[in-house]
């Protein structure tokens, strides 16, 4: 099972800086394959910058069920495995997390 890192991260993946209901998507770094909560974690927890990684490498894990998904599928606004809803404004990020 693969595990969500950040600071301050509960069970269903939310961390210090992204903590609404439905922040719970993980996102994975290109360089160092690990899901973080967010890039913001992953920069002060690391020592490189967060890299996006390729939309079809499975980049983001369900925080709730831990499924994980290529972009495509998490695109769709919910877990296709568990149906929890995930934060629509996390598309401004896109171009941090997907290349």
């Amino acid at each position: 099972m693969s595990i969500i890192h950040g600071i301050e991260v509960d069970e269903a993946g939310r961390c210090c800086h992204y903590h609404q209901a439905n922040d719970i998507v993980g996102l994975k770094c290109a360089q160092c394959q690990q899901y973080f909560a967010c890039y913001k974690c992953h920069d002060t927890l690391r020592d490189h910058r967060f890299v996006p990684c390729a939309k079809h490498a499975a980049p983001a894990i369900c925080g709730v069920c831990k499924f994980t998904m290529d972009f495509q599928k998490y695109v769709q606004g919910f877990c296709p495995n568990c149906q929890h809803s995930f934060n629509p404004k996390c598309r401004v990020h896109y171009g941090i997390y997907f290349k």
